[in-house]
């Protein structure tokens, strides 16, 4: 009977962010705003980083591997979400929610692990200076984002699956503005708990693991920062660091806040909030992060603005 109504079931229906036509509306200019900003400023730094041959770094080219995630990142729930804010009847079909669950997995995901490259890259950049040129090389730099999206992909590929086979016969109404795990475990007329655990782990495991990662690597160059004598060199490479460790607090806060507590705990309305702040807000701050807490950036920036840029680009 339960498979019966799972293959009969073809949309779900979100509930969305607000009930009212007012606050709708208000909503809807903001998130455009938002989104907006969203896709100029990561395309702009992806930009940016191209022309400027200053730039043509490691430390740029994951920063660029990032501004691609933030874009496509924010795209998967974005666009829905306004059409929904203007729209009486809020549904998505059985495959477009699979669809929008998919690559918002994948993405985040991928995130994480850049984020944990990131990390890596400055541990190598601080700590072994002299074998940064042979360690961080082009070809292994690009093996790294594209295990990167590879580990994406398919963390997303499992956890997906997981959730798509569930039978769905409590309800169809999503209470979320987006489809997201949690939200889905709970319409399902069977027994969740395997399936949440496994959810759990993969999530647990790519966003510890990477945090991991950060946390040694930052151990390190702290280390390596206090032993600096150089009042300088030593306010440079906080500098350098700051912005990413700004960017590393916002995501994995609001992160391990939804997706690694009990369930027992999950609350709709702090969940949507939460939600709304990683997969809408933080996107658009990333470059804002990096752009102005970033004094090559801004020199770059300054550069393509008054047009003196170097004669390769010219």
């Amino acid at each position: 009977m339960a498979r019966k109504n799972y293959t009969s079931l073809t949309e779900f229906i979100l509930s969305g962010l607000a009930d009212t036509l007012e606050l709708q509306v208000i909503l809807f200019l903001l998130f455009l705003v938002i989104y907006t900003l969203t896709v100029v400023g990561n395309f702009g730094m992806i930009l940016l980083i191209r022309i400027d041959s200053r730039l043509h770094t490691p430390m740029y080219f994951f920063l660029a591997n990032l501004s691609f995630v933030d874009i496509c990142y924010s795209s998967t729930i974005t666009p829905k979400m306004l059409a929904d804010l203007l729209s009486e009847k809020k549904t998505i079909s059985f495959a477009g929610c699979f669809l929008q669950m998919y690559f918002f997995i994948a993405l985040a995901t991928t995130e994480c692990i850049l984020f944990g490259l990131m990390a890596y890259d400055r541990y190598v950049a601080i700590c072994n200076p002299l074998l940064y040129s042979l360690t961080m090389t082009p070809a292994v730099c690009l093996k790294m984002a594209a295990g990167a999206f590879a580990a994406g992909l398919l963390n997303s590929m499992v956890n997906t699956s997981y959730v798509s086979t569930l039978p769905f016969c409590n309800s169809n109404v999503i209470h979320h503005f987006f489809c997201d795990s949690p939200p889905l475990f709970r319409l399902s007329c069977s027994d969740t708990r395997l399936n949440e655990s496994i959810f759990s782990t993969f999530a647990g495991v790519n966003m510890v693991g990477a945090l991991l990662v950060i946390l040694t690597s930052y151990s390190y160059i702290l280390f390596s920062i206090f032993r600096m004598h150089s009042g300088e060199g030593r306010h440079k490479a906080l500098s350098t660091c700051a912005s990413h460790l700004t960017a590393i607090i916002l995501f994995y806060s609001t992160s391990i806040y939804t997706y690694l507590r009990p369930s027992t705990s999950y609350s709709l309305n702090r969940d949507k909030v939460a939600s709304v702040f990683y997969t809408v807000v933080i996107p658009m701050l990333n470059p804002l992060i990096y752009s102005l807490r970033n004094k090559e950036v801004k020199k770059a920036l300054w550069s393509v603005m008054t047009r003196k840029r170097r004669p390769s680009f010219l």
